[in-house]
């Protein structure tokens, strides 16, 4: 199961390594940002979230039932425009540049081969969803990277 968990990720980072030609790109009609600022608050969650699992004690993990994260977990996507970000995970810059992002996507890299090593009781705490499990933890980043990229495309779409 982890094992096609890390695939998905995986491929997620290839889709948005693909996408960083694009970080200029923008189309008021889908988002207020650019490409790049969607690739980097992605990449800024992602890194965040394997930095917080990996620092966690799992001796001190606590499962409480959480309704709305187990409808978005079962759904599998996020409303849009209904949360904000905390705002260490939001890019203070408009010009991100590709090596930005690129030292990004590699730091996720390695934080993704980091976690899968982990206790399954590793954990970190998410503002709305509570104490995310390891494997709960791989279905966030899942989420929520699938998110910015649905966004990606929308705008790629409208951009063509």
């Amino acid at each position: 199961m982890i094992n096609k968990q890390i695939d998905k990720l995986q491929k997620l980072l290839l889709e948005i390594e693909a996408n960083i030609i694009y970080k200029d790109v923008e189309n008021l009609k889908v988002s207020t940002a650019t490409i790049g600022w969607q690739l980097d608050h992605a990449l800024k969650v992602f890194n965040t979230v394997c930095n917080l699992l990996a620092a966690s004690n799992p001796d001190t993990y606590t499962s409480k039932f959480n309704a709305t994260r187990s409808f978005i977990f079962l759904i599998g996507r996020f409303p849009r425009g209904k949360v904000r970000a905390p705002k260490k995970v939001i890019s203070n810059t408009l010009n991100i540049t590709e090596t930005t992002l690129i030292n990004q996507l590699n730091e996720a890299r390695s934080g993704l081969k980091i976690i899968q090593t982990l206790d399954k009781h590793a954990y970190f705490h998410h503002h709305i969803f509570g104490n995310l499990s390891k494997k709960q933890t791989f279905r966030f980043l899942e989420i929520h990277t699938n998110h910015h990229l649905k966004i990606v495309k929308e705008i790629l779409e409208i951009h063509k």
